[in-house]
């Protein structure tokens, strides 16, 4: 991990950080010297194991569930509680994904099938994201610190996810938020940035890579591979520092040249 200047060590709030891209970014900020909140649902087990593989101490475990309305504004909270100090780094990365349980292409949906499947993807993607985003930049205009917030959004945003619509929308709801609060924030010196990467290997797409569609997934970049989290966590550390105020607003496109936009 390269690692950038920071005033001291900050308190780092990561969502989803049971595994994979979530665990990736928790590590690079504790390689740095900051302080995590690691964030799980559910995956208690899994959030203990990121939390043991982190450097340093002064780390934490919360949970809330995203999909409830008080839970998710306020985990800020929670999350200031347990490491002792107001969180000024969130990154968002918890959501609900794409996997063939949750597909719903649109010509071979029945209604209430489309209609559940906007309504979990939009509650616990973007109403969940949402309302803790606003809880927690809302503390730091009131205590007159600056923050940053980076979003992990998805390149499906820009090229379209055929049998995720929902998804897609959901995340890119996301992104137009954080171009939003990026001017809205920026007087109090609260950084918001978005980073949209393609695939990456996960432990949750683990089987798909293994299969005989694995190959062609790795095909989609010129690279002739797919992406890892810790290159998503270099980009988000990179966001998050004090040396990339003025990248706030904008979307990085991480997905190996898979999907351009010139």
């Amino acid at each position: 991990m390269t690692a950038h200047p920071s005033p001291g060590p900050r308190h780092v709030l990561v969502t989803g950080a049971s595994r994979g891209i979530g665990r990736a970014v928790a590590r690079a900020f504790a390689q740095q010297g900051d302080r995590v909140a690691v964030h799980v649902r559910s995956a208690v087990d899994e959030g203990e194991a990121t939390l043991v593989s982190l450097r340093g101490d002064g780390h934490a475990l919360v949970t809330a569930d995203l999909g409830d309305v008080a839970q998710a504004g306020g985990l800020a909270a929670r999350a200031e509680e347990a490491l002792g100090g107001p969180v000024t780094v969130l990154v968002n990365n918890a959501g609900i994904a794409t996997t063939p349980s949750l597909r719903h292409p649109p010509a071979t949906t029945d209604p209430e099938q489309w209609r559940r499947s906007w309504e979990e993807y939009l509650r616990i993607n973007t109403l969940g994201t949402a309302l803790l985003t606003q809880a927690m930049t809302s503390r730091l205009v009131d205590l007159g610190l600056p923050g940053r917030v980076v979003t992990i959004g998805t390149r499906g945003v820009h090229r379209g996810e055929p049998d995720f619509p929902a998804y897609a929308a959901s995340k890119a709801a996301l992104h137009s938020m954080s171009a939003s609060l990026a001017t809205a924030l920026a007087p109090y010196d609260i950084a918001l940035a978005t980073v949209a990467p393609g695939f990456i290997e996960t432990e949750r797409v683990a089987e798909r890579l293994g299969s005989e569609a694995g190959e062609a997934i790795r095909g989609d970049s010129p690279f002739g591979r797919v992406g890892r989290p810790e290159e998503v966590a270099d980009a988000v550390l990179w966001l998050a520092s004090p040396l990339a105020q003025w990248a706030s607003g904008a979307t990085l496109d991480l997905n190996g040249a898979s999907h351009l936009r010139p």
